[in-house]
């Protein structure tokens, strides 16, 4: 099992990493337009993980409590939408296609704070993953080893273009490859972490996992509408961005779906 652990948290990481090495490809950065689109895809899959991967499977196990099973998933949901909205006005950090700062106003280089605007939303996508493998962990949750195979495979999709995203753009402004790779690389590092820490904190809480999945698709739900909507939707008008949301909402409804 220690395998599959290490498995599950490793899978979107290497999302991240083949998205970065983008870089050692071409110098050139997306344009808008490709940048626009993959946010959209990955705000879909991020959606459809919240509902099918966290917040159906935390209505599921509260089956229990009759007509209010409904609660741990209002209460877990709410308070991971408190808990970002809290990161998101402590750690400063520099949306992409955006000069205006967030968070508390340091002295940062842009390179820096992008990065921790990625960092910043990975931090729900690793502890989503981590609540799901708990869930498996503890074997009598109803969550699968081929569920939580497919939310690390969906986070590790989405995960790609936020690579790119990241080191591309460097790329382009002079930095050279290693510099920006790494730079892609370190906006990831923390999805296994927060995933491997999920874990063992959940080890010590099952009977309060439902709180725990509704809390990861809380934080994720925020993330999608604060940053990647916002940036899907950013500059000259395209439908583009909502037609990729649909695709990669429906990309992980199936995974979830064929996987689960």
């Amino acid at each position: 099992m220690t395998f599959e652990l290490v498995f599950g948290t490793l899978i979107p990481f290497l999302g991240t990493l083949a998205g970065a090495a983008c870089v050692f490809l071409t110098r050139k950065a997306f344009s808008s337009l490709i940048q626009r689109a993959l946010t959209g895809f990955a705000a879909g899959v991020m959606v459809a993980a919240s509902v099918w991967s966290l917040l159906v499977p935390a209505m599921e196990q509260a089956a229990g409590m009759g007509q209010w099973a409904f609660l741990p998933a209002v209460i877990g949901f709410w308070l991971g939408i408190l808990f970002l909205l809290a990161l998101d006005r402590m750690i400063p950090h520099l949306h992409q296609n955006s000069s205006q700062q967030e968070g508390p106003h340091i002295q940062l280089k842009r390179t820096t704070m992008l990065v921790l605007a990625v960092t910043l939303h990975n931090i729900p996508e690793g502890m989503a993953v981590g609540v799901v493998l708990a869930g498996w962990m503890a074997g009598d949750s109803g969550i699968t080893a081929a569920g939580s195979l497919a939310l690390s495979i969906g986070i590790a999709i989405q995960n790609f273009p936020e690579g790119a995203i990241i080191s591309m753009p460097l790329r382009s402004e002079g930095a050279g490859k290693g510099r920006a790779f790494l730079y892609g690389l370190l906006s990831g590092i923390v999805e296994p972490l927060a995933a491997l820490l999920t874990v063992w904190a959940a080890g010590f809480i099952l009977p309060a996992l439902p709180y725990l999945l509704s809390f990861a698709a809380g934080a994720m739900v925020y993330v999608v509408v604060e940053e990647l909507i916002p940036e899907a939707s950013a500059g000259e008008h395209s439908n583009l961005g909502t037609l990729l949301f649909a695709a990669g909402f429906t990309v992980m409804l199936a995974l979830d779906v064929a996987l689960g």
